[in-house]
C-alpha cells in the first residue's frame, strides 16, 4: 500500500510539472509569437539593411498581456542591453515631417496649399527603432543668456542661410560658432529697434510693446531664426516663434539651439495645434505666405488664434511698394479684411497694423451673404489636433462679448490669477490653486533632487509633456527658461488656461513623434504621460526613443509615474544612455497623485564616438 501511494504521489508531481512546463512554453510561444507579428518590431537583415528601410532591432516590443501578467508576479522580461544607433544621415530626423516618407509610401499632398509640410507620420512597421546620433563634433550647447546670439557650428553644420541672407544680418559664420546680429529681411538694424518701432506706432506708453502687460503672447509665423522673438523675451513677451521645414529648413533648429520658444508647424490645410484667442498679437515680417488663397482661409485662421482688439503687425512688400502687382494684393487683402471687420490702426514705412474687432457688432452689421461666412454654432473654435481649416469667422460668445484680451489681467498677475475660461472646461478657481499649489511644492523637490548636478544656465529649453493647467510651468518662473507646455489631445480644452495664464504650449498625441528637430530640449517632464498611452495600447518603447531623440545630451529627464510604470522603464536606462546620473524616490502623496506613485530622473550622457550605426 505505501508502495502504491508513493507511485501515485510521483505521478501525480510529474503531471504536475508537466503541466508547469506545458504552461511556460506557452506564455514564451505567445511572447515569441507577438514579437513576430506583423507590425510588430522584429531585425531582420533582407528587410531592413538590403533595401534601405527603416533600422528595428528583434523583439524590442513585448505583449503587453505578457508584460502585465510577469510585472505582477514580479518577473521581468530579457530587455535589449543596447539600443541600435542609427546611420548618421538620420542626425536631424523629424519622423512625422520626413518628406522622404512621403515619397517612399506615395502619398500625393498637395504641394500648393502646402501639404507636404504638414505632419505624415510613419506607420509602426515603419518607425525608426534606433537613436538618434548627434552630427560628428557635436558640442554641449552654449548657455542661455551667451546662447542668443551664438551657438557651436558644429551642433548645426549648416551656413547656406549666411550666404543667403547675408544682406540681412540673420546670421554671420565666425570660426567654429555661428553668430546672429538680431538682423531679419524686414529689420535689417536690428529686431530691438523694429520692436520700438511697433510699439510707437501702437502709442503704447514708454514705446514698450508689452502694453503695461496686456500685450504677452505672441504669434509670429514665418519667423526665420526667430530673432524677433528672441528680442521679445526682455519685454516680457513670449512668442511662438513658427516656421516649416521648407527651403530654409534650419531655421528652427537654429532657434532652438539658441534657447528661444519656437516651433515647427505651416498654415496649410490644418488648423494650428492652439486654441482659440491665444495670441494677443500676430506677426509676419516678409513670412511669404499668400493670405488671399482659398478665400482668406489662412487670415481667418489668424482670426480664431486672436483674442478680442488683437493684432496683426504686417511688414511685406504689398504693405509700402507702388508697383501694379503688390497694389493689387494689397488692395485685394484691405478688402477681405474689411469684410472681416478688421481696422488698420497704424501705417508707417513697411508696416501695416491691423486690429481685430472687440465684439460681434461688425459682423452682424454686414449685409446678407458677405464673405467670408461666419462659422456655425456648432463649430468648437478650440478643436485643433487634426482639424481642417474653415473658411470662417468665430464669433464671440456672449460671455466673452466686447471682453478686450478676454477679461484677462496683464502680466505677470495672470499667470497665478483664475483665467474666465476655467468655468468651461469644469475647474473652479479653488482645484486651480491648488493645482498651482502642488506643482509648487512638486517642482521644489526636484530641483532638491538635482541639485547637486544642475550646472547654472544648463536648462534653458523645457517641455512638460502632460500640462494639465500649468502648475508645472508656473512653479518654474523664478528660472530664466522657458517650458513648452504639451496638452494630450483628449485634455486639449485645458490648452486655453496655459495661454490665458501667459504661457505656451501645444497639443501632441505621444502615440507619434513631436514636430522638433533632435537634440532641442534640455529637460523632459513626463507626469502620467506613460500610464496614458499605455492604456490607449500605444509603445512605451518608441516613446522612450522619441524622448531621446528630442532630449539633448547632458539633458534631464524626469518621469512621474506608477510604481510598475517606473520599473518597466528603469530596464532601459542602461540601453537608451541615460545613466549620467540617476536618482529615484517615493514623493510625498497629494491630491494630484494618482495612487502610488514613483519619480525617477535621468540624465542623458554625451555619447559621439565609438558607436556603431545602422
Amino acid at each position: 500500500m505505501k508502495q502504491k501511494n508513493e507511485q501515485i504521489h510521483t505521478t501525480r508531481l510529474l503531471t504536475y510539472l508537466l503541466i508547469g512546463l506545458i504552461g511556460v512554453l506557452g506564455l514564451v510561444c505567445l511572447y515569441y509569437g507577438s514579437s513576430v507579428a506583423p507590425g510588430s518590431r522584429r531585425y531582420d537583415d533582407t528587410d531592413s539593411r538590403l533595401d534601405g528601410s527603416d533600422p528595428v532591432f528583434g523583439g524590442f516590443s513585448r505583449n503587453r498581456d505578457l508584460v502585465d501578467l510577469l510585472d505582477e508576479q514580479g518577473y521581468y522580461l530579457e530587455v535589449p542591453k543596447s539600443i541600435p544607433i542609427c546611420d548618421m544621415k538620420y542626425s536631424e530626423l523629424i519622423p512625422c515631417l520626413d518628406r522622404n516618407l512621403i515619397y517612399q509610401l506615395k502619398l500625393k499632398p498637395n504641394l500648393t496649399v502646402m501639404e507636404h509640410y504638414e505632419r505624415h507620420c510613419p506607420p509602426p512597421e515603419r518607425r525608426y527603432n534606433c537613436l538618434i546620433p548627434p552630427p560628428k563634433g557635436y558640442k554641449i550647447p552654449i548657455r542661455w543668456p551667451v546662447s542668443r546670439d551664438e551657438v557651436w557650428k558644429a551642433n548645426i553644420p549648416h551656413t547656406h542661410l549666411a550666404q543667403e541672407k547675408s544682406d540681412q544680418h540673420w546670421m554671420v559664420v565666425d570660426g567654429e560658432k555661428i553668430k546672429f546680429p538680431g538682423g531679419g529681411t524686414h529689420f535689417h538694424y536690428g529686431a530691438d529697434k523694429y520692436i520700438v518701432g511697433l510699439a510707437q506706432m501702437l502709442k503704447f506708453p514708454g514705446d514698450k510693446l508689452n502694453n503695461g502687460g496686456h500685450i504677452r503672447n505672441v504669434l509670429d509665423v514665418g519667423c526665420g531664426v526667430a530673432s524677433f522673438g528672441a528680442y521679445l523675451l526682455h519685454h516680457d513677451i513670449i512668442a511662438m516663434s513658427l516656421a516649416p521645414n521648407d527651403v530654409h529648413e534650419n531655421q528652427i533648429q537654429f532657434a532652438l539651439e539658441r534657447g528661444i520658444p519656437s516651433t515647427l508647424g505651416v498654415l496649410g490645410t490644418k488648423r494650428l495645434p492652439y486654441p482659440s484667442r491665444s495670441f494677443e498679437l500676430a506677426h509676419c515680417s516678409r513670412c511669404r505666405i499668400d493670405w488671399l488663397q482659398r478665400d482668406g482661409i489662412l487670415l481667418l485662421e489668424l482670426d480664431r488664434l486672436l483674442g478680442p482688439g488683437g493684432y496683426f503687425a504686417y511688414s511685406s512688400p504689398e504693405a509700402y511698394e507702388q508697383d501694379p502687382e503688390n497694389r493689387k494684393i494689397w488692395n485685394a487683402m484691405y478688402s477681405l479684411l474689411k469684410r472681416m471687420c478688421w481696422k488698420v490702426v497704424a501705417k508707417r514705412g513697411q508696416t501695416v497694423i491691423w486690429s481685430k474687432p472687440l465684439s460681434n457688432s461688425c459682423y452682424l452689421k454686414r449685409d446678407p451673404g458677405t464673405l467670408p461666412p461666419l462659422c456655425n454654432s456648432s463649430d468648437d473654435p478650440d478643436a485643433s489636433w487634426n482639424v481642417s481649416m474653415k473658411a470662417c469667422i468665430t464669433p464671440y460668445s456672449a460671455r466673452m462679448h466686447k471682453e478686450r484680451w478676454s477679461g484677462l489681467l496683464p502680466w505677470p498677475q495672470r499667470l497665478t490669477a483664475a483665467p474666465p475660461r476655467l468655468e468651461e472646461i469644469g475647474v473652479s478657481s479653488e482645484e486651480f490653486h491648488e493645482d498651482t499649489k502642488i506643482w509648487h511644492f512638486r517642482v521644489i523637490e526636484y530641483w532638491k533632487q538635482m541639485k547637486s548636478v544642475i550646472q547654472k544656465n544648463s536648462i534653458r529649453n523645457v517641455m512638460d509633456m502632460n500640462s494639465n493647467l500649468g502648475g508645472f510651468a508656473t512653479a518654474l518662473k523664478d528660472k530664466d527658461l522657458w517650458v513648452m507646455n504639451v496638452a494630450s489631445v483628449k485634455m486639449s480644452a485645458r490648452l486655453k488656461i496655459i495661454y490665458d495664464r501667459g504661457l505656451i504650449g501645444t497639443v501632441h498625441d505621444w502615440c507619434e513623434a513631436f514636430s522638433t528637430y533632435p537634440r532641442t530640449y534640455d529637460l523632459l517632464h513626463a507626469w502620467a504621460v506613460f500610464s496614458e498611452i499605455k492604456e490607449r495600447g500605444c509603445s512605451s518603447e518608441d516613446l522612450l526613443i522619441e524622448m531621446d531623440r528630442i532630449l539633448r545630451p547632458d539633458g534631464f529627464v524626469i518621469i512621474r509615474d506608477k510604481h510598475s510604470v517606473i520599473n518597466y522603464i528603469q530596464k532601459f536606462i542602461t540601453a537608451l544612455r541615460w545613466d549620467g546620473w540617476l536618482s529615484e524616490v517615493e514623493p510625498r502623496t497629494d491630491a494630484l497623485s494618482g495612487g502610488e506613485e514613483r519619480v525617477l530622473i535621468a540624465r542623458k550622457k554625451l555619447w559621439t564616438d565609438g558607436f556603431m550605426t545602422i
